[in-house]
Protein backbone atom coordinates (compact mmCIF):
# COMPACT_ATOMS: atom_id res chain seq x y z
CA UNK A 1 0.00 0.00 0.00
CA UNK A 2 1.08 3.59 -0.99
CA UNK A 3 2.88 5.29 2.19
CA UNK A 4 4.68 8.94 2.53
CA UNK A 5 8.38 8.07 3.77
CA UNK A 6 10.73 10.26 4.65
CA UNK A 7 14.78 8.75 4.44
CA UNK A 8 16.61 12.06 5.59
CA UNK A 9 16.84 15.32 5.03
CA UNK A 10 14.99 16.55 1.77
CA UNK A 11 14.69 12.46 1.03
CA UNK A 12 11.04 11.99 1.25
CA UNK A 13 9.64 9.00 -1.16
CA UNK A 14 6.43 7.84 -2.02
CA UNK A 15 6.87 4.38 -2.01
CA UNK A 16 4.83 0.58 -0.94
CA UNK A 17 4.70 -0.68 2.54
CA UNK A 18 3.08 -3.57 3.75
CA UNK A 19 -1.05 -3.80 3.63
CA UNK A 20 -2.84 -2.96 6.58
CA UNK A 21 -3.54 -6.51 8.73
CA UNK A 22 -6.84 -7.32 8.79
CA UNK A 23 -8.92 -6.20 12.44
CA UNK A 24 -8.19 -8.26 15.15
CA UNK A 25 -9.95 -8.45 18.43
CA UNK A 26 -11.28 -4.71 19.54
CA UNK A 27 -9.65 -3.60 16.56
CA UNK A 28 -10.55 -1.48 13.33
CA UNK A 29 -9.30 -0.84 9.38
CA UNK A 30 -9.08 2.75 8.55
CA UNK A 31 -9.13 3.99 4.90
CA UNK A 32 -7.09 6.91 5.38
CA UNK A 33 -8.47 10.30 3.48
CA UNK A 34 -6.54 13.06 4.73
CA UNK A 35 -3.78 13.80 6.49
CA UNK A 36 -2.31 17.12 7.78
CA UNK A 37 1.49 17.97 7.73
CA UNK A 38 2.99 19.34 10.71
CA UNK A 39 6.17 21.25 12.14
CA UNK A 40 7.83 18.08 13.97
CA UNK A 41 6.92 16.59 9.63
CA UNK A 42 8.59 19.59 8.34
CA UNK A 43 11.28 19.11 10.55
CA UNK A 44 12.21 15.25 9.49
CA UNK A 45 11.80 16.65 6.09
CA UNK A 46 14.20 19.78 5.94
CA UNK A 47 16.31 18.73 8.61
CA UNK A 48 16.45 15.21 9.12
CA UNK A 49 15.09 15.79 12.74
CA UNK A 50 15.08 18.33 15.63
CA UNK A 51 17.82 18.26 18.21
CA UNK A 52 19.07 14.83 19.49
CA UNK A 53 16.00 13.50 17.41
CA UNK A 54 16.91 11.88 14.02
CA UNK A 55 15.90 9.81 11.33
CA UNK A 56 17.94 6.79 11.63
CA UNK A 57 16.25 4.71 9.26
CA UNK A 58 13.06 4.96 6.88
CA UNK A 59 9.94 6.59 8.68
CA UNK A 60 6.02 6.89 7.49
CA UNK A 61 5.50 10.29 8.39
CA UNK A 62 2.32 11.80 9.60
CA UNK A 63 0.24 11.95 12.88
CA UNK A 64 -2.88 14.34 12.06
CA UNK A 65 -5.05 11.76 9.73
CA UNK A 66 -9.03 10.94 9.34
CA UNK A 67 -10.45 8.37 7.22
CA UNK A 68 -13.41 6.18 7.11
CA UNK A 69 -13.87 2.83 8.39
CA UNK A 70 -13.22 0.27 6.32
CA UNK A 71 -13.37 -3.22 8.26
CA UNK A 72 -14.65 -4.11 11.83
CA UNK A 73 -12.85 -6.80 14.65
CA UNK A 74 -15.01 -8.63 17.00
CA UNK A 75 -16.24 -6.89 20.26
CA UNK A 76 -16.17 -3.74 18.64
CA UNK A 77 -19.04 -1.23 19.34
CA UNK A 78 -19.82 1.87 18.43
CA UNK A 79 -18.45 2.05 14.98
CA UNK A 80 -20.00 0.71 11.41
CA UNK A 81 -17.75 0.34 7.99
CA UNK A 82 -18.23 3.77 6.37
CA UNK A 83 -17.92 5.72 9.72
CA UNK A 84 -15.83 8.87 8.82
CA UNK A 85 -13.03 8.95 11.77
CA UNK A 86 -9.98 10.94 12.94
CA UNK A 87 -6.73 8.68 14.56
CA UNK A 88 -5.70 9.60 17.81
CA UNK A 89 -1.40 8.93 17.27
CA UNK A 90 -1.11 9.19 21.03
CA UNK A 91 -0.37 5.45 22.61
CA UNK A 92 0.24 6.05 26.67
CA UNK A 93 1.43 2.41 28.13
CA UNK A 94 -1.70 2.63 30.92
CA UNK A 95 1.14 1.19 33.73
CA UNK A 96 3.22 3.70 34.19
CA UNK A 97 3.35 6.15 37.20
CA UNK A 98 1.98 8.84 35.35
CA UNK A 99 -0.63 7.33 33.79
CA UNK A 100 -1.47 6.05 36.75
CA UNK A 101 -1.73 9.26 38.01
CA UNK A 102 -3.73 10.30 35.43
CA UNK A 103 -1.04 12.18 33.72
CA UNK A 104 -0.94 9.62 30.42
CA UNK A 105 0.36 12.80 28.05
CA UNK A 106 3.53 12.21 30.20
CA UNK A 107 3.53 8.43 29.95
CA UNK A 108 7.19 7.35 30.54
CA UNK A 109 6.46 4.42 28.08
CA UNK A 110 4.68 6.64 25.40
CA UNK A 111 4.25 5.34 21.48
CA UNK A 112 3.20 8.50 19.15
CA UNK A 113 2.92 8.15 15.54
CA UNK A 114 5.58 9.59 13.58
CA UNK A 115 8.41 9.69 15.89
CA UNK A 116 12.06 8.99 15.68
CA UNK A 117 12.66 9.09 19.06
CA UNK A 118 12.71 5.28 19.27
CA UNK A 119 14.80 3.09 17.44
CA UNK A 120 13.24 1.08 15.64
CA UNK A 121 11.45 3.99 14.95
CA UNK A 122 7.04 4.97 15.31
CA UNK A 123 5.76 4.43 11.84
CA UNK A 124 3.51 7.77 10.97
CA UNK A 125 -0.06 7.33 9.40
CA UNK A 126 0.60 9.14 6.35
CA UNK A 127 0.01 5.57 4.96
CA UNK A 128 -3.13 4.48 2.69
CA UNK A 129 -4.76 2.43 4.78
CA UNK A 130 -4.40 1.75 9.25
CA UNK A 131 -4.99 -0.98 11.58
CA UNK A 132 -5.34 -0.08 15.04
CA UNK A 133 -7.20 -0.05 18.20
CA UNK A 134 -10.76 1.14 18.32
CA UNK A 135 -10.45 3.03 21.22
CA UNK A 136 -7.87 5.36 19.10
CA UNK A 137 -10.59 6.93 16.71
CA UNK A 138 -13.26 9.19 17.10
CA UNK A 139 -16.47 9.02 15.00
CA UNK A 140 -17.77 12.05 12.67
CA UNK A 141 -21.18 13.40 11.86
CA UNK A 142 -21.45 11.47 8.02
CA UNK A 143 -21.66 14.91 6.55
CA UNK A 144 -18.54 15.98 8.22
CA UNK A 145 -15.36 17.29 5.77
CA UNK A 146 -12.48 15.02 6.28
CA UNK A 147 -10.21 17.57 6.12
CA UNK A 148 -11.14 19.48 8.89
CA UNK A 149 -11.26 16.01 10.89
CA UNK A 150 -7.85 15.94 10.40
CA UNK A 151 -7.16 18.63 12.04
CA UNK A 152 -8.60 17.11 15.53
CA UNK A 153 -4.84 16.29 16.23
CA UNK A 154 -3.54 19.49 16.61
CA UNK A 155 -6.69 20.91 18.15
CA UNK A 156 -6.48 18.66 20.86
CA UNK A 157 -3.24 20.19 21.71
CA UNK A 158 -4.36 23.53 22.34
CA UNK A 159 -7.41 22.29 23.88
CA UNK A 160 -4.89 20.98 26.14
CA UNK A 161 -2.69 24.50 26.39
CA UNK A 162 -6.45 26.40 27.25
CA UNK A 163 -7.42 23.85 30.15
CA UNK A 164 -3.65 24.28 31.49
CA UNK A 165 -4.55 28.11 31.94
CA UNK A 166 -7.80 27.75 33.92
CA UNK A 167 -11.26 29.79 33.44
CA UNK A 168 -10.70 32.39 30.23
CA UNK A 169 -13.94 33.61 30.92
CA UNK A 170 -13.98 37.33 30.78
CA UNK A 171 -10.37 37.51 30.24
CA UNK A 172 -7.68 39.27 27.98
CA UNK A 173 -5.12 36.80 25.92
CA UNK A 174 -2.47 37.23 24.41
CA UNK A 175 -1.49 34.44 21.57
CA UNK A 176 2.04 35.28 20.64
CA UNK A 177 2.99 33.22 16.94
CA UNK A 178 -0.30 32.78 14.73
CA UNK A 179 1.14 29.94 12.92
CA UNK A 180 -1.26 26.82 12.69
CA UNK A 181 -0.66 26.19 16.51
CA UNK A 182 -1.39 29.59 17.47
CA UNK A 183 -4.66 30.38 15.55
CA UNK A 184 -6.09 26.86 17.01
CA UNK A 185 -5.09 28.36 20.09
CA UNK A 186 -7.12 31.53 19.30
CA UNK A 187 -10.23 29.43 18.65
CA UNK A 188 -9.74 27.38 21.76
CA UNK A 189 -9.49 30.68 23.82
CA UNK A 190 -12.28 32.68 22.45
CA UNK A 191 -14.28 29.22 22.98
CA UNK A 192 -13.49 28.78 26.30
CA UNK A 193 -14.96 32.38 26.97
CA UNK A 194 -11.79 34.84 26.68
CA UNK A 195 -13.49 38.50 25.55
CA UNK A 196 -10.05 40.20 23.74
CA UNK A 197 -7.48 37.73 22.44
CA UNK A 198 -4.56 39.38 20.99
CA UNK A 199 -2.23 37.59 18.73
CA UNK A 200 1.30 38.59 17.34
CA UNK A 201 3.21 37.20 14.84
CA UNK A 202 5.98 38.81 12.33
CA UNK A 203 4.52 38.09 9.02
CA UNK A 204 0.80 39.57 7.79
CA UNK A 205 0.01 36.31 6.08
CA UNK A 206 -0.82 34.41 9.36
CA UNK A 207 -2.23 37.46 10.87
CA UNK A 208 -4.36 37.20 8.24
CA UNK A 209 -6.03 33.67 9.01
CA UNK A 210 -5.52 34.98 13.34
CA UNK A 211 -8.49 37.29 12.73
CA UNK A 212 -10.69 35.07 11.23
CA UNK A 213 -10.06 32.36 13.72
CA UNK A 214 -11.35 34.96 16.43
CA UNK A 215 -8.41 37.63 17.25
CA UNK A 216 -9.91 41.14 17.85
CA UNK A 217 -6.88 42.63 17.33
CA UNK A 218 -3.13 41.72 15.55
CA UNK A 219 0.01 43.24 16.17
CA UNK A 220 2.79 42.47 13.38
CA UNK A 221 6.18 42.85 15.41
CA UNK A 222 8.55 43.01 12.55
CA UNK A 223 6.88 46.36 10.76
CA UNK A 224 5.77 47.19 14.50
CA UNK A 225 8.43 46.19 17.00
CA UNK A 226 6.96 48.54 19.56
CA UNK A 227 3.17 47.02 18.90
CA UNK A 228 2.94 45.30 22.70
CA UNK A 229 4.02 48.31 24.66
CA UNK A 230 0.25 49.58 25.43
CA UNK A 231 0.10 46.23 26.59
CA UNK A 232 3.29 46.52 28.91
CA UNK A 233 1.87 49.19 30.86
CA UNK A 234 1.24 49.45 34.80
CA UNK A 235 2.65 45.84 34.60
CA UNK A 236 0.82 44.61 31.95
CA UNK A 237 -2.34 44.37 30.63
CA UNK A 238 -3.09 40.71 29.66
CA UNK A 239 -4.51 37.57 32.16
CA UNK A 240 -3.25 35.26 30.29
CA UNK A 241 -0.93 34.86 27.24
CA UNK A 242 0.06 31.72 25.02
CA UNK A 243 3.31 31.28 23.86
CA UNK A 244 2.72 29.44 20.05
CA UNK A 245 5.71 30.45 18.33
CA UNK A 246 8.45 28.66 19.81
CA UNK A 247 10.93 31.72 19.05
CA UNK A 248 12.81 32.55 22.06
CA UNK A 249 13.32 36.15 21.56
CA UNK A 250 9.23 36.21 22.33
CA UNK A 251 9.42 35.15 25.53
CA UNK A 252 10.85 38.47 27.15
CA UNK A 253 7.97 40.55 25.63
CA UNK A 254 5.47 38.46 26.51
CA UNK A 255 5.90 38.04 30.07
CA UNK A 256 6.39 42.05 30.36
CA UNK A 257 2.74 42.14 28.80
CA UNK A 258 1.59 39.74 31.11
CA UNK A 259 0.11 41.50 34.35
CA UNK A 260 1.27 41.01 37.55
CA UNK A 261 -0.50 37.53 38.91
CA UNK A 262 -1.24 36.28 35.51
CA UNK A 263 -0.69 33.15 33.74
CA UNK A 264 1.93 32.28 30.74
CA UNK A 265 1.48 28.83 28.90
CA UNK A 266 4.30 27.66 26.81
CA UNK A 267 2.78 25.63 23.92
CA UNK A 268 5.34 26.53 21.19
CA UNK A 269 8.52 23.82 20.76
CA UNK A 270 11.46 25.76 20.02
CA UNK A 271 14.96 25.84 21.30
CA UNK A 272 15.92 26.49 25.12
CA UNK A 273 15.33 30.11 26.05
CA UNK A 274 17.01 32.73 28.54
CA UNK A 275 14.24 33.18 31.49
CA UNK A 276 13.59 36.65 32.33
CA UNK A 277 13.49 34.69 36.15
CA UNK A 278 13.89 38.39 37.99
CA UNK A 279 10.39 39.34 35.83
CA UNK A 280 8.69 36.69 36.45
CA UNK A 281 9.76 36.93 40.32
CA UNK A 282 9.17 39.86 40.68
CA UNK A 283 5.24 39.29 39.12
CA UNK A 284 4.03 36.49 40.98
CA UNK A 285 3.68 35.02 37.17
CA UNK A 286 2.87 31.56 36.72
CA UNK A 287 4.80 29.33 34.00
CA UNK A 288 2.91 26.54 32.99
CA UNK A 289 3.94 24.42 30.16
CA UNK A 290 1.57 22.12 27.81
CA UNK A 291 2.53 18.70 26.19
CA UNK A 292 0.42 17.13 23.66
CA UNK A 293 -3.11 15.98 25.18
CA UNK A 294 -5.10 13.13 26.04
CA UNK A 295 -8.82 13.28 26.66
CA UNK A 296 -8.79 16.38 25.08
CA UNK A 297 -8.35 14.10 21.23
CA UNK A 298 -12.35 13.41 21.99
CA UNK A 299 -13.25 16.69 22.78
CA UNK A 300 -11.51 18.01 19.59
CA UNK A 301 -13.39 15.43 17.73
CA UNK A 302 -16.78 16.59 18.76
CA UNK A 303 -16.01 20.61 18.54
CA UNK A 304 -15.32 19.72 14.89
CA UNK A 305 -17.78 17.19 14.09
CA UNK A 306 -20.39 19.58 15.45
CA UNK A 307 -18.95 22.64 13.57
CA UNK A 308 -18.18 24.57 16.45
CA UNK A 309 -15.11 26.06 14.55
CA UNK A 310 -14.91 27.50 11.70
CA UNK A 311 -11.71 25.92 10.39
CA UNK A 312 -11.59 26.62 6.84
CA UNK A 313 -9.83 29.59 7.22
CA UNK A 314 -6.76 27.48 8.47
CA UNK A 315 -6.39 25.03 5.46
CA UNK A 316 -4.41 26.37 3.10
CA UNK A 317 -4.67 23.31 0.41
CA UNK A 318 -4.90 19.67 -0.08
CA UNK A 319 -2.39 17.53 -2.38
CA UNK A 320 -2.47 14.11 -3.54
CA UNK A 321 -0.10 11.89 -1.57
CA UNK A 322 1.90 11.73 -4.93
CA UNK A 323 2.35 15.25 -4.71
CA UNK A 324 3.89 14.99 -1.15
CA UNK A 325 7.03 16.71 -2.29
CA UNK A 326 4.94 19.19 -3.28
CA UNK A 327 3.01 19.49 -0.42
CA UNK A 328 5.93 19.24 2.02
CA UNK A 329 7.56 22.45 0.09
CA UNK A 330 4.43 24.56 0.32
CA UNK A 331 4.05 23.56 4.05
CA UNK A 332 7.17 25.15 4.61
CA UNK A 333 6.90 28.30 3.04
CA UNK A 334 5.30 30.41 5.82
CA UNK A 335 4.82 33.18 3.47
CA UNK A 336 1.91 31.18 1.53
CA UNK A 337 0.74 28.41 3.77
CA UNK A 338 -0.66 27.74 6.79
CA UNK A 339 -2.02 24.05 6.90
CA UNK A 340 -1.25 22.18 4.31
CA UNK A 341 -2.66 18.69 3.77
CA UNK A 342 -2.08 15.53 1.52
CA UNK A 343 -4.99 13.02 0.22
CA UNK A 344 -5.28 9.46 -0.34
CA UNK A 345 -7.22 8.59 -3.54
CA UNK A 346 -9.93 6.18 -3.17
CA UNK A 347 -11.73 7.41 -0.15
Amino acid sequence: MKAVVIHGAHDLRIESMAPAAAPAQGEVQVHVANGGICGSDLHYYLHGGFGAIRIREPMALGHEVSGVVSAIGDGVEGLEVGDKVAVNPSRPCTACDYCLRGQPNQCLDMRFNGSAMRMPHEQGLFRAALTLPATLVERFAPEADLAFAAMTEPLAVCLHAVRQAGSLVGKTVLVAGSGPIGCLTIAAARLAGATRIIATDISDTPLGVARKMGAHDTINLDTTPEGLEPFQRDKGQIDVSFECSGAPQALGGLLTATRAGGTVILVGMGGDAPLPLQLAVAKELTLRGAFRFHEEFATAARVISDGRIDLAPLLTGVLEADDAVAAFDLAADKSRAMKVQIRFSGV
